[in-house]
């Protein structure tokens, strides 16, 4: 399972790549994918998760940055 943010710029949600390389929708689950969502207690219980269980990404979104929040060094 990989975690990434798709969609227009500024508008991406997350979601998640599966074992099948089929994208998976989170945005029910999570508001977005930053760092709250990268702690050991938060990557458990997504790891728990069945990702078949999870909507279908239809269609070729865009791949955006997979973690929201992060500034660019200044």
């Amino acid at each position: 399972m990989k975690l990434l943010r798709c969609g227009p710029p500024g508008r991406e949600k997350p979601a998640l790549l599966d074992a099948d390389g089929v994208l998976r929708d989170l945005s029910a689950l999570l508001p977005d994918i930053g760092p709250a969502q990268l702690s050991d207690t938060a990557l458990a219980r997504l790891a728990r998760l069945r990702p078949q269980h999870l909507p279908v990404v239809r269609g070729r979104p865009r791949i955006g940055c997979p973690v929201a929040g992060i500034g660019r060094p200044g």
